[in-house]
């Protein structure tokens, strides 16, 4: 590898670092879920002319909806909706649009086998074109591109070990609880003893780091945030390991694993995420920014949904209907009018659901809130 490749990989990860999330919706993942429920409670319920709409729409546009992937939004975003220029969003480059597109199926496919690719959606029917140009340039028939491994494995060690640092904190987890969890995991473990190489060294070194910054101001949480910062290089290194071991395989689109399996560090993450999910994400005060997510992003799409139906039909909109359309982001308007002109009525039916999707997966937590407050009359 020359240095001008090397420069050029550096450059696709850094860039689908900083993409690889702008399609989350307020609320992180749980307001993806919320999205995915309102639409499964409501796709028979909602009519279109002499039928429902889930009868209207054909198979994919419907998983689409009920199966919405912030993943998928992403990809929507920067090829469709940045469009400051044309309708190609930002631009990017065909390695980049791939290695950012972690599940390379449509929603017809999830769960097709037990491949890596099928675990999710990653893209959504408005994008089916697109992604056929993709892999058809790429080569990439059924398979990751080989930099989606290291962009998610990149993304798994930035959170697991933020997750932690953050809920001590918030007062939510101690290092005696870092030390019982890891020992409970170390004794009930099944799979090979390798994999809990690294779990052990850094217990160890959050023992030593315990012992050796007593004389600072506030030593576990020094101790806490240079143990993160050990924790991560040892994923790193795994990484690194698992990525060339694996090269040929990956290379080959045969690989159906994330790259901290089989390695020394396998254990140290399993730790990170039974940490996470134990001490933060069942944490009542989580529960309840979940349930009001529930309330926000289900009372917005309640309000959307139906006026998009009827927008741009032989259907009278209603006065209240008018005043909503004219809350819809106008540049989400456009983009619709534009790529809708000559589809057939099902498509633009489907756009304009995926438009309010657009929209509100866009907005920020703050903003949703404020604005599910205004349009209910709460101060």
């Amino acid at each position: 590898m020359d240095a001008s490749q090397e420069t050029d990989i550096s450059d696709i990860l850094l860039s689908a670092g900083l993409l690889h999330d702008i399609g989350n919706p307020p609320f992180g993942h749980f307001g993806e879920v919320v999205i995915q429920e309102w639409f499964k409670r409501n796709l028979s319920i909602l009519k279109y002319n002499d039928t429902t709409v889930e009868e209207y729409l054909d198979d994919q546009m419907v998983n689409d909806l009920i199966h919405f992937e912030g993943n998928a939004q992403s990809l929507r975003i920067v090829t469709r909706l940045h469009s400051l220029i044309d309708l190609n969003g930002m631009n990017l480059t065909k390695a980049l649009l791939s290695t950012i597109i972690k599940y390379p199926c449509n929603s017809n496919e999830i769960k097709k086998s037990k491949s890596i690719i099928h675990k999710k959606m990653g893209y959504f029917y408005s994008e089916n074109d697109l992604f056929n140009d993709l892999v058809e340039s790429t080569g990439l028939v059924n398979c990751r591109h080989p930099l989606t491994f290291l962009l998610e494995a990149a993304d798994d060690i930035s959170y697991l070990t933020a997750d932690v640092e953050d809920a001590f904190k918030k007062g939510l987890i101690s290092i005696d609880k870092i030390l019982e969890t890891s020992e409970k995991l170390i004794d009930k473990y099944d799979g090979e003893e390798t994999e809990l190489k690294y779990l052990k060294d850094s217990i160890e070194h959050l023992k030593y780091l315990l012992e050796t910054n007593q004389s600072r101001a506030n030593p576990r949480l020094n101790a806490i945030q240079n143990w993160t910062v050990y924790v991560q290089g040892l994923l790193i290194n795994c990484v690194v390991y698992s990525f060339t071991r694996n090269y040929l395989e990956i290379m080959t689109g045969s690989y159906n694993e994330d790259l901290f399996h089989g390695t020394f560090g396998k254990g140290l993450t399993i730790l990170l995420k039974n940490l996470a999910i134990e001490n933060v994400f069942n944490n009542v005060e989580i529960q309840k920014l979940e349930i009001a997510a529930e309330k926000i992003i289900g009372s917005l799409m309640s309000i959307f949904i139906p006026t998009a139906i009827k927008y741009g039909t032989n259907a009278k909109l209603s006065g209240f209907d008018k005043r909503v359309k004219n809350l819809i982001s106008k540049s989400h308007l456009n983009v619709y009018e534009e790529v809708s002109s000559d589809l057939a009525e099902m498509e633009k039916l489907y756009l304009r659901l995926m438009m309010i999707t657009d929209y509100i997966s866009g907005m920020t937590d703050s903003y949703a809130k404020a604005l599910y407050k205004d349009l209910n009359g709460l101060d």
